[in-house]
């Protein structure tokens, strides 16, 4: 399953139509198609990164936000634990599916009974075969045949269910609130389900730290840890209180983009540069457009205030730049601006070629007050 563009209306701050698609729109180059694209059917690519870029609250957090409830709705059915504010929100969302595009609307409500989970209204979910000849129709509204089989369904959840007949993991969301002692545990469950050992956690340890020379596990909860030359006998928990709080941050996020590699689900990260050294997060990048490792079709979403991370990408298609001049919006590189490939997207950045560029009037007034 991959999502092929998303859309919504009464979104937290996003302006009504707010929308992204991850359909390759420009010319595909045999470079692109072996870094940076991805065929998950004949002639039909998403992307291995998707980078979005913008100032301070305009609206970067909103759109990966947007993008996690949309795939929640995908995995687990279902809506909840967002905080609510589910009422006047309304999303459509196409995806593919083993030969066939959908495309599934919904009007979401506050419940008053079920806490924290929306309500489902107006469902719609229709079909149409996917075929590489229509591949410029493939957004269209050419939408006849419905494939929702009707009945009562609790009022919580979706008929996708009719389509993707299982809840599975089909995309995780990782910031800040994950790099706490919770995040570490929930790496460790997922560690189990994708057969990874203590062997491979003690090689992404250390990456971050080279008094770490070996690690092994005991039982299902201990572990052995050879730091600086000694061994020493450690919980899970235990671990984490040991080890130091930048090891653990990035830690967490490479163990799971590294399962999110094997086992072919996305990853969403949300400001990408806050968790480490600028190397591994470019190391991180690459590894998803790397074929040889990237084998499942995973895609890696993230958003960064770090601009140079974009000079990675050859392509603009895959770039998403967010503005908040009242409500906020978001808007394709390609088709907004038309950069051309060869440039570096950093010096246009810095020359202001997006409208992001920090507020230096603002700066210098600050400047003159502690001055005085």
């Amino acid at each position: 399953m991959k999502i092929l563009r998303i859309s919504a209306k009464g979104f937290k701050n996003c302006a009504d139509g707010f929308y992204m698609d991850f359909i390759a729109k420009s010319k595909k180059t045999s470079e692109d198609k072996e870094y940076e694209l991805l065929e998950i059917d004949d002639e039909l690519f998403v992307y291995s990164t998707v980078g979005i870029v913008g100032k301070n609250a305009s609206g970067k957090t909103s759109a990966l936000e947007l993008l996690d409830w949309c795939y929640d709705i995908l995995s687990s059915f279902r809506l909840s634990g967002k905080g609510g504010n589910y009422q006047g929100v309304s999303l459509e969302i196409l995806f593919y599916e083993e030969g066939y595009l959908y495309k599934y609307s919904v009007e979401l409500e506050d419940s008053e009974t079920l806490e924290d989970r929306a309500i489902f209204k107006n469902q719609q979910l229709f079909r149409k075969q996917y075929y590489k000849t229509r591949m410029k129709q493939i957004l269209t509204e050419d939408w006849k045949e419905k494939c929702y089989p009707g009945g009562e369904v609790p009022e919580d959840f979706s008929i996708v269910f009719f389509v993707l007949k299982k809840s599975a993991v089909r995309e995780v969301y990782y910031d800040s609130s994950m790099e706490n002692e919770k995040g570490y545990l929930i790496m460790f469950r997922f560690m189990d389900i994708a057969k990874l050992d203590a062997g491979f956690l003690a090689k992404v340890i250390r990456i971050f730290d080279d008094n770490i020379t070996d690690l092994r596990q005991v039982d299902e909860s201990d572990y052995l840890l050879t730091y600086q030359g000694r061994e020493r006998a450690f919980s899970d928990r235990e671990l984490y209180r040991f080890l130091s709080s930048g090891t653990t941050k990035g830690m967490n996020l490479y163990i799971l983009a590294a399962i999110s590699l094997r086992m072919g689900f996305d990853l969403i990260v949300d400001e990408i540069e806050n968790h480490f050294h600028k190397t591994l997060v470019e190391n991180l990048i690459m590894l998803y457009k790397d074929k040889q490792v990237n084998r499942k079709n995973a895609t890696l979403y993230f958003s960064t205030h770090y601009c140079e991370l974009l000079d990675l990408f050859h392509r603009s298609d895959n770039i998403w730049i967010t503005h908040a001049k009242g409500k906020g919006t978001i808007n394709n590189m390609y088709e907004t601006f038309g950069i051309r490939t060869e440039l570096l997207k950093s010096r246009k950045f810095y020359q202001n070629a997006f409208d992001t560029a920090v507020n230096y009037e603002a700066l210098m007034d600050l400047k003159k007050d502690l001055m005085r």
